[in-house]
């Protein structure tokens, strides 16, 4: 099942909250999912799909030692893969953070600050070949 979005730019969903891109932050606890993915898209623009955010997000949250990841790698995979999963569009980075996605014609998602004008540009269809989709609402309507 293909699960990547290409040429396409997720706008920050109608009733985002903050007009900023801003970092998620932490809980006590350590990292939450928006953090695990700001920290992996931040780090390595156009680095990972969809796919890998998800994947990646759903280990490292499980907060597993290397060892018993590798042990388990199998497993995990067809756990994850198992079940329908919500694609980056109710992600909380453009839902509650002011990111917007741009994934490129490889699949691959950079971050894009609500305030800045490539933002802009990519909201307003300006990008040739590029689809634009909104984030779903934080709340019904």
């Amino acid at each position: 099942m293909e699960w990547n979005y290409y040429n396409t730019f997720i706008a920050v969903s109608d009733d985002c909250p903050v007009e900023y891109g801003a970092v998620p932050p932490d809980k006590a606890a350590g990292k939450t999912k928006p953090g695990i993915e700001y920290d992996m898209i931040a780090g390595e623009p156009y680095a990972y799909t969809q796919e890998e955010i998800l994947y990646e997000t759903y280990v490292r949250h499980k907060r597993l030692p290397p060892e018993e990841r590798d042990a388990r790698e199998a497993e995990m995979r067809a756990e994850f893969y198992g079940k329908p999963k919500a694609c980056m569009r109710a992600s909380m980075l453009p839902k509650k953070y002011g990111w917007g996605l741009h994934f490129n014609a490889e699949g691959k998602v950079a971050l894009v600050p609500k305030e800045s004008e490539a933002y802009g540009r990519f909201a307003d269809g300006e990008v040739e070949g590029v689809k634009v989709l909104k984030a779903m609402r934080n709340k019904k309507a």
